[in-house]
């Protein structure tokens, strides 16, 4: 369980600005043990994912620090938080999203040598229509959540509204940003879909024009063991026709349609897009980074966009459950003939 919210600010905040210092302090130091570390290894020249790993990290955590700098700033100028919800506020802090996801991402094509390639068959993004637009895309991690969110900040130009796991408030900058803007933190502590779903129809009622709410619908990254508890969570509910659905989709878990469903109906206007992404599958802990760091990889996503008079709203929630798993169908199908070789799950 995390600690509120004054806890947070006062130990992480100043832990996140300390490990920044001290990283900028000792770079070169630690850069030479990390390089030796490598030839001590054998590593492959060019890999080094040690250097890679602390480049990465002292770029991350100094944007870290510049963030809550700024945000401690703008609390100030809105007369100490008194206008952080007004307009102009609100698009200062989607700016400070857009900075810190665009410099992160640089930084780690750089280290990395990362590339992405999104396949739109809309020719010119999905989501540059001047619609509001539900994203729906499967959890695979944080690198390819990062990835779906910085896609909508800083190529397509949306302002997105994410649902997403409170933990992920541990990083301060996320907690105090994400936190001022309208989101949604789960916890299992407050588990419970009526309250949630809720929030969710909240944020979908208001997406405006530029707009884009994002929900992982799947609640958790992709594992073994999920994957079968969402099978035998169906087989509970008395729904073996989903359960068997979700036997025959290995590559994801089953959709929770709660969410869903409330914000499709909370958003008459709004366009669907079905995400799907390989590449970053299997980084999940920091013992997988360091375990299957790709150097000079390809991250592959496809958008699929659905136009708001082609959404079942109308339907019967049986058909609209019907609807959401086929288009999941439809992303297992790409993730199995997109997914590298050495990602192929334990099913």
């Amino acid at each position: 369980m995390l600690p509120p919210w004054p806890v947070r600010r006062l130990l992480f905040a100043p832990l996140t600005i300390a490990v920044a210092i001290a990283l900028v302090v000792t770079f070169p130091l630690l850069a030479l043990v990390a390089a030796a570390f490598g030839l001590v290894r054998r590593s492959r020249p060019g890999r080094m994912r040690g250097l890679r790993l602390l480049w990465f990290a002292v770029v991350w955590f100094s944007a870290e620090t510049i963030t809550l700098a700024t945000c401690l700033a703008l609390w100030v100028a809105s007369g100490f938080g008194g206008r952080l919800r007004t307009e102009p506020y609100t698009s200062r802090h989607y700016a400070m999203m857009r900075w810190f996801l665009g410099l992160a991402w640089r930084a780690g094509s750089a280290a990395f040598g990362v590339r992405i390639e999104v396949e739109d068959p809309d020719h010119g993004g999905p989501v540059e229509l001047p619609h509001p637009v539900i994203v729906l895309s499967r959890h695979a991690g944080p690198g390819d959540s990062f990835l779906l969110v910085h896609q909508l900040l800083n190529v397509y130009g949306r302002k997105p509204r994410v649902v997403m796991k409170a933990v992920l408030q541990i990083d301060p900058s996320v907690d105090v940003i994400f936190g001022r803007l309208p989101n949604v933190f789960i916890s299992r502590r407050k588990a419970g879909e009526g309250l949630f779903v809720a929030e969710i129809e909240r944020l979908a009622g208001d997406l405006g024009r530029d707009g884009a709410l994002v929900i992982f619908p799947e609640g958790g990254n992709w594992t073994p063991s999920r994957w079968r508890r969402g099978i035998q969570r169906l087989e509970r509910r008395g729904r073996r026709d989903l359960a068997s659905r979700a036997v025959q989709m290995p590559n994801v878990l089953a959709p929770r349609t709660g969410g869903v469903l409330a914000a499709i109906t909370a958003a008459p206007d709004a366009d669907v897009v079905f995400v799907a992404h390989a590449g970053l599958d299997t980084l999940v802990s920091l013992a997988d980074i360091w375990r299957g760091l790709p150097i000079n990889a390809t991250v592959r996503a496809k958008w699929w966009r659905i136009p708001a008079d082609q959404v079942p709203r109308e339907a019967s929630r049986e058909a609209q459950i019907k609807w959401l798993y086929d288009w999941w169908q439809v992303i297992d199908v790409w993730i199995s003939d997109n997914r590298p070789a050495t990602e192929v799950p334990a099913a």
